[in-house]
């Protein structure tokens, strides 16, 4: 139905549409974010406008939504959206075992920071790409290598690249940054202020000395990405549910990030076979009261 609108009434009928919502519930302090993945069928253009009704403030932006919607229009629809961009995700890919080539993947991520400065996104999240037939040596090799092209641009356009890494049962397809440690690393060797970490609790949660760390890692994070751990390992990284519905413990993660005056968003990151097939305005407002629950605890 929205899509409808903006095909037949144009981006800037939709973006006074949006201005002009009513009976919105009251905007949450805008640290909290909800990433597009976690209303998986929704447009751009619904996600855009059921993130303010929801009285969401912030949105984490996925790529590939975009693009469907068309990259320069799409822009021009955040710009004027009100909401304010806690990510866009993804870029990288450098270590050329994804199906993209080393300047491929460098130059899409060039694309991705020009993207990322035209929404006024915190980061770019980056993933390094899978080692695949790479020495672990190599791997980094590749990735240093797309460092030091990308942090100019980074630099000149004001966007701050957020590395990811993942747990190693998930990062096959992804990354070979598979610890939090090893992510760091880069972040402090580059010793740049447009290098940083994008921490997902899904893939560290339940490190034993992770909240002993987060006093550390809190300056160099420019994401929280938030959602518990269902009990289906079936799917993998799909059996992810909202904060409350699993077993990490999210309240003293954010407590202890808060503690070390973590100054970023935390982003709800909620990838669920189960909640993709559900009311997503009910799921929002989910999103919403859980993490108030969160905050206060």
């Amino acid at each position: 139905m929205i899509e409808q609108f903006v095909s037949r009434h144009g981006v800037r009928a939709f973006c006074h549409l949006l201005k002009n919502l009513h009976e919105q519930p009251e905007v949450l302090p805008p640290r909290l974010a909800v990433s597009q993945r976690t209303t998986y069928r929704w447009s751009l253009a619904e996600d855009l406008a059921g993130y303010r009704r929801a009285g969401v403030g912030a949105i984490g932006i996925w790529r590939q939504k975009l693009q469907a919607c068309g990259e320069q229009r799409g822009i021009r629809m955040i710009r004027h959206s009100g909401l304010k961009v806690s990510s866009l995700s993804w870029a990288g890919g450098f270590t050329g075992a994804s199906g993209y080539s080393f300047v491929e993947a460098v130059q899409d991520a060039r694309q991705a920071i020009c993207t990322a400065a035209a929404i006024g996104a915190d980061c770019l999240v980056l993933t390094s790409g899978p080692r695949g037939m790479h020495t672990h040596r190599n791997a980094a090799r590749l990735l240093d290598d797309a460092l030091h092209l990308l942090l100019g641009d980074a630099t000149r356009f004001g966007v701050t690249l957020a590395l990811q890494p993942m747990h190693t049962a998930y990062a096959a397809e992804w990354t070979f940054l598979n610890s939090i440690d090893s992510a760091l690393d880069f972040v402090r060797r580059w010793n740049s202020p447009r290098l940083k970490l994008a921490f997902d609790a899904y893939h560290f949660g339940r490190e034993t000395d992770l909240l002993t760390k987060i006093p550390q890692l809190a300056a160099e994070t420019a994401v929280v990405q938030l959602s518990d751990c269902g009990q289906n390992t079936a799917s993998l990284d799909g059996n992810r549910c909202l904060p409350g519905n699993g077993s990490l413990p999210l309240g003293r993660i954010m407590q202890a990030f808060q503690a070390a005056r973590y100054s970023g968003r935390y982003e709800m990151d909620i990838w669920s076979d189960e909640l993709w097939q559900t009311d997503y305005v009910q799921l929002l407002d989910e999103c919403r009261s859980r993490f108030a629950v969160l905050s206060h605890r």
